[in-house]
């Protein structure tokens, strides 16, 4: 219950898929086409997760001197833009750097996202049912991101399967970029309500 409720778990939903479809391709996208080894592909999971440890605590520090725990989840949801246009540029380029840049910045923003809707939701549930906030957010969370890693290793094989690897990756991280770009549409009500 509440104002803006179920746009407020659309807004989880969306971004957390547009932050996870490619959770399960990093990987074997290094290692297929920019041709990484297997130890440094694994090095890409560290990379991803530092910058989503990166993003909460400097979402934790932020928010705890007052800031909109919206504005964050936006700036967040910012961060990934670039991140996406990174990672899809590093295999026609043959950029590791960029690969590795892209990365951590997915991580980057997925946590500043995550921090930022997670302490929204608590913000506005009642005091006595800030748990239950929290069980809704971690519902339509973890919903959202698997549903997203599955679609996300459907679409590149389906795609791949029609013209190439390449194409079948870069089309799950351009569907990300659209779904960005819609989590920032559907957030703007909430940004400016909370002004």
């Amino acid at each position: 219950e509440g104002p803006h409720t179920l746009r407020r778990l659309t807004v989880v939903g969306l971004g957390s898929m547009a932050f996870t479809m490619e959770d399960v391709l990093l990987e074997p996208y290094g290692g297929e086409i920019l041709k990484l080894s297997v130890s440094s592909t694994t090095m890409l999971t560290f990379t991803l997760a530092l910058g989503g440890l990166m993003g909460f605590a400097w979402a934790s520090r932020v928010i705890t001197r007052g800031a909109d725990p919206y504005q964050m989840a936006s700036w967040g949801a910012l961060t990934g833009l670039p991140a996406f246009m990174c990672v899809i540029l590093a295999a026609p380029l043959m950029s590791v750097p960029l690969f590795v840049l892209g990365i951590f910045l997915i991580g980057l923003g997925g946590g500043l996202f995550a921090h930022g809707t997670l302490t929204a939701s608590m913000n506005l549930a009642p005091p006595d049912q800030t748990g239950l906030a929290m069980g809704a957010w971690g519902a339509v969370q973890a919903t959202a991101a698997g549903i997203g890693m599955a679609l996300g290793g459907l679409l590149r094989d389906g795609v791949a399967q029609w013209s190439d690897s390449v194409t079948g990756y870069t089309t799950v991280y351009s569907i990300e970029v659209v779904m960005l770009i819609l989590t920032l549409v559907a957030m703007r009500p909430l940004l400016r309500n909370s002004r």
